[in-house]
């Protein structure tokens, strides 16, 4: 199998698992969720996820045991793209050649959906639903690890020093 080819494969995966995780919009809801998929679903090449289920295989993982944490780290920097765009933060007008969440949807309906990806995140990661068992240190662990990147001492205080240069 050549790259472009495992490429295509895990992407087409991890998208047909970010559709499965995706909770199914409530009707009272549905603006907030059209929202939320707006952006999770605005195209790009799902590179964070498919390196999460390359390094599983690289240890005889399998695809279905790490798909949940795969979806999890793209629910994270979708999150950190539409807060990104944000007028208070880098004021983008466009992502992927579209309007940005917050030009379709409003600055606080973006904020929430990007609130929304974070906390999918951290259920994905955490979940008796998705596999994990509550009792495994390798899974708590890692949450711990993915908590701390994508917190004040990693991506969101990247954003900030990056607000204040």
């Amino acid at each position: 199998m050549n790259i472009k080819t495992y490429l295509a494969d895990k992407k087409e995966l991890v998208e047909e698992a970010l559709v499965t995780y995706l909770p199914s919009a409530p009707e009272t809801l549905a603006e907030h969720f059209k929202a939320i998929r707006y952006s999770l679903f605005a195209g790009g090449k799902r590179i964070r996820p498919i390196l999460c289920i390359a390094a599983a295989e690289s240890v005889n993982g399998y695809d279905d045991d790490v798909l949940p944490v795969a979806c999890a780290l793209e629910a994270i920097h979708t999150y950190s793209l539409i807060h990104d765009d944000l007028p208070a933060m880098d004021n983008d007008d466009l992502r992927r050649g579209k309007p940005t969440n917050h030009k379709i949807f409003g600055e606080a309906e973006a904020i929430l959906a990007g609130d929304s990806l974070l906390t999918l995140a951290f259920d994905l990661l955490s979940n008796p639903q998705f596999g994990n068992e509550k009792s495994d240190p390798r899974r708590m662990r890692a949450i711990s690890i993915i908590a701390r990147a994508a917190g004040p001492l990693g991506m969101v205080g990247g954003q900030s020093l990056d607000i204040a240069s």
